[in-house]
């Protein structure tokens, strides 16, 4: 028992270390990517951080939304080794791969048109329109909001077609939501990238639950009506949702909250695990039993089909619909309750600091 006792004890001394996670690290790798650019490249890449582009996103690619701050595509050798420096201090290494497979499906998503279009299969006028829309690796933009050299509250946003990482600090805490990730296609179904699925696991462990729970259960689940065409919480629409809907964690089996758990952790565990483990913290103090889980649309994959993971502190939403009866297009979020852009942290930041 006296064992047990220290090994609690050991552990709980290491999650409250990994809580104690400081902002150093991630101002000196922007200090550091600063540092590789330009003058004219500083000035382009910075906003005040009062600026509204800060705390506004989208998931369009650029030739429906343009960005402001540096093209990814414009940036040095050098620039881009640091920034991807950057990445890896935010991210696990799951989030980060998943990152630059996103970008990599973008010039995948080009190709595959195009030989559509070759083919005959897309008319003239729509692979015009296609073409437009700038799907590139490189068209993703870095923006960084307020000074971190100097500043307590800064901001780095890296957002493009599919992507919208939202990093902001305040003083010595920061806030990663709103995260967005998407596919298009989710599963690569041509060219020598054939089978690539950026993210195969939020689709895989979704269908695991939802074909997990028995009848009764499954029809608690499943929400009535047609697969929204997005998220919910879309950058045009309400950030939270109010109310739980489908079936909650405490009407699961053991092995149910199993499944449910390991896709939480799917999305959690994108970040670098030290912020990953502060979220595990809160979502275990507050007990799986807490967590609504609800499904809409189809049990099998490539058919459109929807979900979402609702608790009173995050809010995760997947969503896969396309074109015809092929759903092979996925969006999903991962939202904090209260501390999008970092409403929360820089509330108790100015609160403890007396700014004005």
């Amino acid at each position: 028992m006296q064992k047990k006792l220290l090994f609690l004890t050991f552990f709980l001394g290491l999650t409250l270390v990994s809580l104690g996670q400081t902002t150093e690290k991630l101002k000196s790798s922007i200090l550091d990517f600063i540092q590789t650019l330009q003058d004219t490249q500083k000035e382009a890449v910075t906003v005040p951080f009062e600026d509204s582009v800060r705390t506004r996103w989208t998931n369009l690619p650029l030739g429906l939304a343009p960005r402001s701050g540096l093209r990814y595509g414009d940036l040095s050798e050098e620039s881009k080794i640091a920034f991807h420096r950057i990445l890896n201090s935010v991210f696990s290494s799951q989030g980060y791969l998943k990152n630059f497979s996103i970008m990599q499906v973008d010039d995948i998503l080009h190709e595959l048109f195009e030989i559509q279009y070759q083919q005959g299969k897309v008319p003239e006028r729509s692979m015009e329109f296609i073409r437009k829309l700038n799907w590139d690796f490189g068209n993703y933009y870095v923006l960084l909001a307020g000074d971190p050299a100097k500043d307590a509250d800064w901001g780095l946003k890296f957002e493009g077609h599919h992507i919208s990482i939202n990093l902001t600090v305040a003083g010595d805490e920061f806030a990663m939501t709103p995260l967005f990730f998407g596919s298009d296609p989710a599963l690569v179904e041509a060219t020598q990238y054939a089978g690539l699925r950026p993210l195969s696991k939020e689709e895989d462990y979704g269908f695991w639950l939802i074909n997990a729970l028995d009848e009764g259960q499954k029809s608690k689940a499943t929400l009535a009506g047609a697969v929204p065409r997005d998220i919910i919480t879309s950058p045009d629409r309400p950030q939270w949702l109010e109310s739980y809907q489908g079936i909650k964690g405490s009407e699961l089996n053991e092995g149910q909250q199993k499944i449910l758990h390991y896709l939480i952790e799917e999305y959690i565990g994108n970040l670098e695990k030290e912020k990953a483990e502060e979220y595990l913290a809160k979502l275990h103090a507050r007990g799986m039993g807490e967590v609504y889980f609800a499904w809409i649309g189809s049990y099998e994959p490539m058919k459109a089909h929807y979900y979402v993971i609702h608790s009173p502190d995050f809010l995760i939403e997947y969503d896969n619909v396309g074109f015809l009866d092929n759903a092979n297009h996925i969006h999903t979020i991962f939202r904090e309750n209260g501390n999008d852009f970092g409403e929360d942290i820089l509330k108790k930041h100015r609160l403890e600091h007396n700014h004005n």
